[in-house]
């Protein structure tokens, strides 16, 4: 089974699109093939960091889903790009990753059951996902 994650896009309680601009201005360095656009509308990147790690990241509305990232520097690109996006993170056994300033926009149901921390960074992301949920070992 492949590992996946979710990045999601929240303005006061609902799912709100993420920024294009921001969105491609992130993965445009690291793209290793031009971006396609799928038949349900999603921008489709196939990310490479410098190491040679790859993932697959779909981008539609307010979700970006990244599959199959590969253990590697991959990740901080990923994780670099959730923090600049102010994105909360679902981790793939439902733990909700985000920013301590966004519990106020997460929908009502979410707000006490997330991780909330200062910035999304590889650490905190580790420390939330634990040692046998995430490929990054």
């Amino acid at each position: 089974m492949a590992y996946s994650l979710g990045l999601y896009a929240f303005s006061e309680g609902e799912l709100s699109a993420f920024d294009t601009d921001l969105v491609r201005t992130g993965l445009s360095p690291v793209a290793a093939v031009q971006e396609g656009v799928t038949d349900d509308g999603a921008t489709e990147y196939w990310i490479r960091a410098a190491d040679g790690s790859e993932a697959e990241v779909s981008v539609l509305g307010g979700h970006i889903g990244v599959t199959r990232p590969q253990a590697g520097d991959v990740w901080q690109i990923i994780i670099e790009l959730a923090d600049r996006l102010r994105a909360a993170v679902l981790l793939p056994d439902g733990t909700l990753l985000c920013r301590e300033e966004m519990r106020g926009h997460l929908p009502e149901g979410m707000r006490n059951d997330a991780v909330l921390v200062p910035e999304i960074t590889l650490a905190a992301f580790e420390e939330a996902a634990g040692p046998f949920t995430h490929p990054l070992t």
